[in-house]
């Protein structure tokens, strides 16, 4: 199996030993992404962001998301954040688990993974 990783040239990547998102078995897998930003809308936005970007460079979309999981520090703050994700999500929703949890800093409101099915070669 052939193995694609993706960087984000974010400073933790080789502090930590991680890389954005990893192309294997057919699959995009997005490392946990927190956003930047005062809200949790604001921050959830930014993580979206972050998270198409990578896509983009596995030559996938957010359109291609089948799995995501929300991760947020106080459970109550995920209903603000539904618009955006029903619109970014809408059309082709994924499955979709959300945990409530401490994240790395308290400055953090969410952290977003998501799984993409990898384009298929030509």
């Amino acid at each position: 199996m052939t193995l694609t990783r993706i960087s984000s040239g974010g400073e933790f990547e080789a502090k930590v030993g991680y890389c954005r998102a990893v192309v294997a078995g057919g699959f995009v897998h997005v490392a946990g992404t927190i956003g930047q930003g005062d809200t949790v809308t604001d921050q959830c936005q930014s993580a979206l962001d972050t998270i198409s970007a990578a896509l983009d460079k596995a030559g996938a979309s957010l359109a291609d998301v089948v799995r995501v999981t929300y991760y947020l520090p106080d459970r109550h703050e995920f209903e603000q954040c539904w618009p955006i994700l029903s619109k970014t999500f809408g059309d082709n929703p994924p499955a979709v688990t959300m945990i409530e949890c401490g994240l790395i800093d308290p400055k953090y409101r969410i952290e977003i993974e998501v799984t993409a099915l990898a384009p298929t070669a030509a």
